[in-house]
């Protein structure tokens, strides 16, 4: 009886091996996967932490596109516009000098005198300004020097006179105003 119970032991730890390579053999291919699914998840959340990068990096390139072209559009606006006007400018100054010379109650007169000011308030509401520069400093980004003269009255490095008269649209100068500069 000693001996079947040495055989019924034998059997059982056999037995319990063969379970436990059974469990390993089975538990094996389902750590391999196991493995093989977290590396998968770590590789797509890799990929979707990238593409969330470059889509926020095409989002920010869009906006500053949309900007740039924005900002282009509008310098091609006032570029245009400052180009019309300077070709259109001599006919204003052709009339500022004939209202200069004019002859007293003349209908004539107050007609250019209409035209004139007409004219002067289209420039206005476009956003032309006349460059103020009779007795200001002289400033190269807003006036040509024509002559420098001595003068008691205006002092040294400041405008005597305007011979034609400058205009800006914004910060851009369409026409600088030619001075007489005092020395």
């Amino acid at each position: 009886m000693a001996e079947e119970v040495n055989k019924n032991e034998e059997n059982e730890e056999t037995q319990a091996t063969a379970e436990s390579k059974a469990e390993t053999t089975e538990q094996a291919p389902v750590d391999a996967e196991r493995e093989a699914l977290i590396q998968q998840l770590k590789e797509a959340e890799g990929k979707i932490v990238e593409y969330k990068d470059g889509w926020a990096r095409s989002q920010a390139e869009f906006q500053n596109f949309r900007k740039r072209v924005e900002r282009d559009n509008e310098s091609f606006k006032v570029s245009t516009k400052g180009d019309i006007i300077k070709k259109v400018l001599p006919v204003l100054d052709d009339l500022e000098r004939a209202l200069q010379n004019r002859p007293a109650d003349d209908a004539w007169a107050n007609g250019i005198e209409l035209v004139a000011r007409k004219f002067q308030n289209i420039l206005d509401m476009e956003g032309v300004k006349k460059i103020e520069a009779k007795g200001v400093a002289f400033d190269p980004n807003f006036h040509e020097a024509i002559s420098h003269e001595p003068s008691e009255e205006v002092e040294s490095g400041h405008v005597i006179d305007v011979v034609q008269n400058g205009y800006v649209i914004g910060e851009r100068v369409v026409r600088p105003a030619l001075v007489r500069v005092a020395q």
